[in-house]
């Protein structure tokens, strides 16, 4: 019987990767969701909430392993749903897969709070398990970038980032969920560390746009971690397509939205 695998946040951008490349390679993938499917494909596609956990039990049916995309911008809540999300695979015996951010341990930053404070409830849990951090997605960036440049003068962060394209990171969760439980794997990082106003130029020539740029320098000890490099993986750097590579690919590189 092939094995199942269980998908939670498959709407969002990541969670849709790697739902893409899980069906792909053949494999039988279930999707669950607080509401009615907005897409369809050849994947099942299940209700539940995992806040408070409802619909939980029924949705991990017959899976083998999950691969919680699922997130909340919220010290609190992050935690809650890794935690729905383990007691779930440890009572099914089912591989957990857990997707961070690189630095949750040294950014000050709330929501990276909330994500280490997850990875500790997975490593705690008694589930069979695997956690990879990566680096910031090109999106993020991207989305930061344009809301910026509709001001006059451009502000910039002050700040390097090693952006990484979120389909690489679906690649890899994709493979660690067909694979044994691993434990805290090797960090995931973009092509190269690059300055933000670097990364911003790239932004205005993909956008046909011309704007003075003003680097921006933060007070505080989330800005002096990010400036000391604390959400970078310089070793890790395995990621291949670059900034300009995903721009260029994009259908609106001037959006604003941005949905992990």
């Amino acid at each position: 019987m092939n094995e199942r695998v269980l998908v939670t946040g498959g709407t969002g951008l990541l969670g849709r990767e790697v739902v893409e490349r899980l069906v792909r390679d053949g494999r039988d993938v279930r999707v669950v969701s607080r509401g009615h499917r907005t897409w369809v494909g050849r994947h099942e596609w299940v209700i539940a909430d995992l806040r408070s956990g409802d619909g939980v039990a029924e949705a991990m049916s017959g899976v083998t392993t999950v691969v919680h995309c699922a997130t909340a911008f919220g010290r609190q809540v992050e935690p809650v749903l890794a935690r729905t999300m383990a007691e779930a695979a440890r009572r099914a015996c089912a591989h957990l897969v857990y997707v961070s951010i690189v630095g949750v341990d040294r950014v000050p930053l709330p929501y990276y709070q909330g994500k280490l404070a997850a990875e500790r409830v997975v490593e705690e849990s008694g589930a069979p398990h695997t956690i990879l951090r990566a680096t910031q997605f090109h999106d993020l960036l991207r989305a930061l970038f344009a809301s910026a440049a509709r001001s006059p003068v451009m502000p910039v962060p002050a700040v390097p980032f090693q952006p990484v394209d979120a389909g690489e990171v679906a690649d890899r969760l994709a493979d660690l969920a067909l694979g044994e439980p691993r434990g805290r794997v090797a960090d995931l990082g973009g092509p190269r560390v690059r300055s933000a106003r670097d990364l911003a130029g790239a932004f205005l020539r993909a956008t046909g746009r011309r704007r003075p740029l003003l680097p921006v320098r933060l007070p505080g000890r989330t800005f002096r971690a990010y400036r000391a490099g604390g959400h970078l993986a310089p070793d890790h750097a395995d990621g291949t397509v670059t900034f300009e590579d995903y721009l260029a690919a994009h259908p609106d590189p001037s959006a604003t939205s941005y949905r992990p």
